[in-house]
């Protein structure tokens, strides 16, 4: 994809700047009119959208779907329903010796944000974090990822043709685009994807001292402790770990199971592989293909160590991986030192929680952290253990309630989004004392008179 030069990219946000500045982006109905018809667009694009994710990533119109567009609209209902509430100003307590006065919080727009999103969920990474931009009354210039070419040319064409490029804009291109898009003054960053990009996005940010929010990435371990119930950890591993060939930030990383259960839980594990994708995976529409030759090498060279239980096939040309559980995996293995982010599921063993828990506590801060077993067990290995969100006897469903923050911890992000946290995202809290001109309490002048008596109301 052809990179846009800097002086389009200056230009672009020149314009924003002046359109901002207008004031017309922090009228309330303003915003709720622009997610309306950000809603209409959406349905008036859901099938290119749909072919284009098919032929971005293989994914099939029901996953595209509830997993991308359904996300949305859900994110930009609860955005219009909710907007004049979260935007109004909030009242606040007000001490004793501040008295007349009245304290309040306002909520005003940041400015021009950038928004750069990843290629393996491109619509719904980049259009859902908009929703919170247009909600907090920011104008907006929108990156999308290259690697995903096809949706992003659908994304731009949306935007074109009925938001005023002053207001939401798109700029297409690679990493010298990138480059140059981080070195401008922005009044937000918000980036998802790798922890690498993530600290080079954040060096860049703080030439400007641009507030940044990061969603990163990590090895979200998922652990299956000897009495949970096996049938449903298996179905819900496997449905979590290959939504999208697991080329997805919060799908189960590696699985850490206790020795007593690992046989019938890989069994069972394959047995459900089998349910969902068929006896022939390749040719299941339901299963998508990694995004570039690029990634598929890399995933390809993770599986040289341990010993594949199942899976283990490969097609080049289509850029094909079957689900392949590997066990008998070390934690010196390479497969274990960097995210996977695709349909490879390492296996370890446990014979008592505390070790599981000491190996995850030696690694860096995870996205996400999932737990198959006994609820008063999860409660411990909860408290003993930290990440950005979590399931218990579940996998990245915590993903779907906007009214759950969503972000990493450490190396894995900062920063949450996602219903009202999206709003407070793209938000400055101002912070208001009012108070009247009278009475003018002569005790915080100098020569602080009554000084003895300020000192006990204080």
């Amino acid at each position: 994809m052809k990179e846009t030069a800097q002086v389009i990219i200056v230009e672009k946000i020149s314009r924003q700047r002046s359109f901002f500045s207008t004031g017309i982006t922090k009228e309330i109905d303003f915003r709720i009119a622009q997610l309306r018809k950000l809603k209409q667009v959406i349905f008036k694009y859901k099938e290119r959208i749909l072919q284009a994710l098919w032929v971005d990533l293989h994914k099939s119109p029901e996953e595209a779907f509830l997993t991308e567009i359904s996300i949305v609209i859900s994110e930009i209902d609860n955005h219009i329903k909710h907007l004049k509430k979260w935007a109004s100003p909030h009242k606040v307590s007000t001490p004793i010796f501040l008295l007349p006065s009245s304290s309040r919080i306002i909520y005003e727009p940041l400015g021009v944000a950038l928004i750069v999103s990843p290629w393996n969920y491109p619509f719904q990474l980049l259009i859902n974090t908009l929703v919170g931009s247009i909600s907090a009354g920011c104008c907006t210039i929108l990156k999308p990822s290259p690697d995903a070419a096809n949706i992003a040319k659908v994304m731009e064409e949306m935007i074109v043709q009925n938001f005023d490029s002053s207001y939401i804009s798109v700029v297409q291109g690679g990493k010298e685009t990138n480059t140059i898009l981080f070195s401008q003054r922005f009044d937000i960053i918000f980036f998802t994807g790798s922890p690498k990009v993530g600290k080079v996005v954040m060096r860049a940010a703080a030439e400007n001292l641009t507030p940044v929010v990061l969603e990163l990435g990590g090895k979200s371990p998922c652990i299956v402790d000897a009495h949970a119930n096996i049938d449903v950890a298996a179905k819900r591993i496997v449905w979590g770990k290959l939504i999208n060939a697991g080329q997805t930030c919060i799908a189960p990383d590696y699985l850490f199971v206790h020795k007593s259960i690992k046989e019938e839980l890989l069994t069972k594990i394959v047995a459900n592989i089998l349910l969902m994708y068929g006896p022939d995976i390749k040719q299941s529409r339901f299963y998508p293909r990694i995004i570039t030759d690029q990634a598929f090498n890399r995933l390809v060279g993770l599986m040289n160590e341990g010993k594949i239980y199942t899976g283990g096939e490969v097609d080049a040309k289509e850029r094909f991986i079957a689900p392949t559980v590997i066990d008998n995996v070390e934690p010196y293995f390479l497969i274990m030192q960097e995210e996977i982010f695709g349909p490879i599921l390492p296996v370890m063993t446990f014979d008592n929680i505390d070790q599981a828990i000491s190996y995850v506590n030696t690694q860096e801060k995870p996205l996400a952290f999932y737990y198959f077993g006994k609820n008063k067990k999860a409660k411990e290995v909860l408290s003993q253990t930290t990440s950005g969100g979590a399931c218990i006897n579940d996998t990245i469903m915590h993903v779907a309630n906007h009214n759950l923050p969503f972000g990493g911890v450490g190396n894995s992000g900062m920063g949450k989004y996602h219903g009202k946290e999206s709003f407070l995202a793209f938000s400055n809290r101002r912070a208001v004392v009012t108070t009247p001109t009278w009475p003018d309490l002569p005790f915080k002048y100098v020569p602080f008179k009554h000084f003895k008596l300020m000192k006990k109301i204080i």
